[in-house]
């Protein structure tokens, strides 16, 4: 797993010292005496994690804003941005901005509210993230509800448990006026957090997933992403055929076809046709094979290596019932496309579509490696 951490380490520092809040006011809190607490906090979320830190790597800042800590608790991580000795809310922005461009799978940031304003200024909903709270106010959704909360969380993530993919408010109040004893909680976006599983519209009482109805809502939001003139490769297997049928399109249950526009441009492509036929954007829409969770080399082996790097790892949609990733216990999806350094490039974290507007997260690996 490649997680990105931001720390901003000014965060809740004056709530001890009656100051409610650090906005504006940093400087003066220290001069009172307060203690920054917030690597302390990030500390307590990453305790879970130690036992697999072999297995986690980690994109941060410099100093106390995310290498420090790292180094200390002995992980492995690369320092995107070089943060100043003092810290502000432009430095949390540009460190977003230099993990969003590493290509982060998950953002972990432990601050306030004004810290989840400044990243979510800078990745909105292009990046799962989950903060660790360790400001003096919490009103965004974005957030553990404790710091080891959030460890646990990314912990079972990596243990191979579904966890659904949501969208939480960022909220913030004027601290001005809340030291003033005016409480004045304003919105200000929205971005996308891991959160534990749910079953969403397509569901029977008890929890269990109707098969039928769960197609029908993975096959509404796939189309509802299908934008003019965009090409789609429909991989094979039965999730994707429904998305076909769905569509009023021929498809090939064992092959792979073409469309654009919703319209079938070219049916059961050979792995030559279908890198002539790759357009910028085009995208893939696979699936995994259902109780052995192969997701690339076997079943479409048109899909090789110099095909799917023309499409690009963004450009993926993996699509699946929550069922079939439940199936797999655990196990991560398969990644053995023959060419081991595109295996180590397709590894990592995929939000899975899963429903309409519901996806979970999920990784994917070659066992091997």
């Amino acid at each position: 797993m490649k997680l990105g951490l931001i720390i901003n380490p000014v965060a809740g520092v004056g709530g001890s010292v009656a100051l409610k809040g650090s906005d504006g006011v940093v400087e003066e809190a220290l001069a009172r005496g307060a203690v920054k607490q917030a690597n302390n906090r990030t500390r307590i979320a990453l305790e879970p994690l130690v036992a697999v830190k072999d297995k986690l790597s980690f994109i941060t800042a410099s100093g106390e804003m995310g290498a420090d800590l790292l180094s200390e608790m002995g992980f492995t991580f690369e320092v995107a941005y070089q943060a100043p000795e003092i810290t502000s809310a432009e430095d949390s922005k540009a460190a977003a901005k230099a993990l969003l461009d590493s290509h982060v799978e998950l953002l972990l940031f432990a601050g306030g509210d004004g810290t989840a304003r400044d990243i979510c200024a800078v990745v909105e909903e292009t990046l799962p993230v989950l903060g660790v709270p360790a400001g003096c106010k919490i009103h965004s959704g974005v957030y553990a509800v404790t710091p080891k909360a959030a460890g646990e969380l990314i912990a079972s993530l990596h243990r191979g448990e579904l966890l659904s993919l949501v969208d939480a408010d960022v909220m913030d109040i004027d601290e001005s006026q809340f030291r003033q004893g005016v409480v004045r909680a304003k919105r200000f976006g929205e971005m996308r957090i891991p959160s534990s599983l749910r079953y969403v519209q397509a569901v029977k009482q008890g929890g269990k997933e109707s098969d039928e109805l769960v197609l029908h809502d993975i096959a509404s939001e796939v189309i509802s992403r299908m934008e003019p003139g965009a090409r789609f490769v429909m991989g094979s297997g039965s999730t994707v055929a429904f998305i076909m049928e769905e569509l009023g399109l021929h498809n090939t249950l064992l092959g792979v076809d073409l469309i654009e526009d919703e319209q079938l441009l070219a049916s059961d492509l050979t792995e030559a046709q279908l890198f002539e036929a790759i357009t910028p954007g085009t995208k893939l829409v696979i699936t995994l094979i259902g109780g052995q969770g192969h997701l690339f080399g076997r079943g479409n082996q048109q899909l090789s290596p110099r095909v799917i790097r023309a499409i690009g790892r963004d450009n993926i949609l993996v699509v699946a019932t929550k069922r079939k990733l439940q199936a797999l216990d655990g196990r991560p999806l398969i990644i053995d496309t023959g060419d081991a350094a595109l295996d180590r490039e397709l590894t990592g974290i995929y939000p899975i579509i899963t429903g309409y507007r519901d996806s979970v997260m999920y990784r994917a690996a070659n066992p091997t490696d």
